[in-house]
């Protein structure tokens, strides 16, 4: 039964105001977890409660380094994954906000922003507009703020995610006047994302008085050996003095941390994780860090993220498939000349096709799977090699990294005679292709290889196997509790390149002799998904987070 205006004033005299519930029933539910509350205050009845609390109406989400926009931006320098994950996670948080704000009885507008910097020399992308609606989307947008000069001219350029540090106190106390004015009042909550990100978010919660969450990503300490005693020598290059500071600060500060995997809070039996290494370690020279991050302290949480699936779906999917983009991808894939979209070609259309998907840096190893994949004749004979990634000309790209990866893939290419058996694809800035891409990968009964010798979770690893691909990912990170070994997918040990290509090898030699090992993993792996890895999942736990950590906060005023 839907309130009635006299139902109403009956609930007030009650004691009972909007937001209890849109009907009777809800009403009696949210009451009765409020009961059990009360009597057991215990986890699981904490969060039932506070899950019905209408605290949290309006979101804002820092995004700051990389050019951060919804089309024409994935492939350009430090923009990857994260931008995706939050568009993503600002359409799942919107829905599930207007759901819950349906169900309490409240007649409320959500509002969330999305805090970027504004690039003036925006490269044909709209990273140079001041307000951006985000798509598909009633209530968010993207909020860009220009980076300031030391004489307070708006910076003009792109600049590197290690080299921005200077600018982030002037950007923080710039934001939060436009925030301020955006949304009339205060956020509920600020979600920070990087180390950029989640600096600002500590100077912006600090200085409003709001609850402050925490996404790492991929800290970059975990991602170089030794780098806390080596930081001298890559400080010129990386500033990680600056970094690992920030880090720190932003950690401690927060109110609540939002981890995508177990293994970024505690060690497995191989190695630390990723917090775990904050807590005690020093930079000589600089300082020292006896009692960093408290990997058991109650506020890290795991929330792993999904796909969009209105753009990742399986390939068994025809009747939704994009047809049309067929022909394109065709021609990316088999055309024997080079251009500058890609270079080489598949010759024989026949055999599977194993594929890849990421950012040219040292990191993400795709070039050392195109060494494997040269150096193992069997693997070869089997199927064919895909890559997307990157730009084409080292001449092309601002960044160190990729410019030493692109220089090393035209000398592996050369070296192992590669063309006619590979296609090295030049990063797609289109989403929809890019997912269209994943079903025609299926369709030669082909599969996802994610190489990487670090990475933090695994976006691409969640988007294959929505798409149905069966899945070979690093166990470093991530995508070793992503994927089950040899249940939903396959691990591979990156550091061991044979090891890891003749798992590859092995498994389409199975699929030769039994074609209904292919069908069981790929179905195995979607399963996997469903129940583990959706934005509806993601965004109940953020907005229960934002809730119960909002609560805590008004009562414990300790200063962190």
């Amino acid at each position: 039964m839907i309130w009635s205006p006299a139902g109403r004033c009956r609930f007030q005299d009650w004691g009972l105001e909007k937001g209890w519930g849109d009907t009777t029933e809800t009403c009696r539910e949210t009451l009765n977890f409020l009961s059990e509350v009360l009597q057991a205050p215990d986890p699981i009845n904490m969060e039932k409660f506070f899950s019905r609390v209408p605290s949290v109406f309006n979101i804002v989400i820092f995004s700051i380094h990389g050019y951060f926009g919804q089309e024409k931006v994935l492939g350009l320098p430090d923009t990857g994954g994260q931008v995706v994950y939050i568009l993503d996670q600002v359409r799942a948080l919107e829905e599930k906000l207007l759901q819950r704000i349906r169900k309490q009885g409240l007649n409320v507008t959500p509002k969330i922003l999305v805090l970027t910097r504004l690039i003036p020399d925006a490269k044909g992308t709209k990273c140079n507009v001041g307000l951006e609606p985000v798509e598909h989307t009633k209530h968010s947008s993207i909020l860009r703020v220009p980076f300031k000069t030391n004489d307070g001219k708006d910076l003009r350029q792109w600049v590197s995610r290690f080299d921005i540090y200077p600018y982030l106190e002037r950007y923080a106390q710039d934001s939060s006047v436009k925030i301020l004015d955006i949304l009339e009042g205060k956020p509920d909550m600020v979600i920070g994302n990087y180390t950029d990100g989640n600096l600002v978010a500590s100077l912006l919660s600090s200085k409003l008085g709001v609850t402050q969450g925490t996404i790492a990503h991929a800290l970059e300490k975990t991602k170089y050996e030794d780098l806390d005693v080596k930081w001298r020598e890559m400080d010129h290059k990386y500033h990680f003095s600056c970094q690992l500071t920030a880090d720190m600060i932003a950690m401690n500060t927060s109110d609540f941390i939002i981890a995508s995997t177990y293994q970024e809070i505690a060690r497995s039996k191989d190695k630390p994780g990723q917090y775990e290494s904050h807590y005690a370690f020093t930079m000589p020279g600089l300082s020292r860090y006896a009692t960093g991050v408290n990997v058991f302290d109650p506020k890290f949480n795991i929330a792993a993220p999904g796909a969009d699936q209105s753009v990742y779906f399986p390939f068994t999917q025809k009747q939704a498939g994009l047809t049309d983009l067929h022909p394109q991808i065709e021609e990316l894939l088999y055309s024997k000349e080079d251009n500058n979209e890609h270079l080489g070609y598949l010759g024989d259309r026949s055999k599977p096709i194993i594929f890849s998907m990421a950012r040219l840096d040292k990191v993400k190893n795709i070039t050392g799977l195109v060494e494997w994949y040269g150096e193992n004749k069997k693997l070869r004979d089997l199927v064919n090699l895909v890559i997307v990634g990157g730009l084409l000309e080292p001449s092309q790209s601002n960044d160190r990294e990729e410019t030493e990866e692109i220089n090393k893939m035209d000398s592996l290419m050369d070296m192992y005679q590669l063309k006619g058996q590979i296609c090295w694809i030049k990063a797609q800035t289109e989403r929809v292709c890019n997912g269209e891409l994943y079903r025609c990968i299926a369709d030669t009964r082909g599969a996802f290889v994610q190489p990487a010798l670090y990475e933090a979770f695994g976006l691409t690893v969640i988007k294959a196997m929505n798409c149905g691909l069966p899945t070979f990912a690093t166990n470093q990170g991530g995508p070793a509790e992503i994927i089950v070994n040899e249940v939903s997918g396959f691990h591979i040990n990156p550091l061991n390149g044979k090891e890891a290509s003749d798992k590859i090898a092995a498994f389409f030699q199975k699929c030769k002799e039994d074609p209904t090992y292919w069908n069981k993993m790929s179905t195995a792996g979607l399963q996997r998904i469903y129940e583990c890895y959706t934005w509806q999942i993601y965004a109940t736990k953020v907005l229960n987070m934002g809730s119960m950590y909002g609560f805590w906060r008004t009562l414990n005023k300790e200063e962190r």
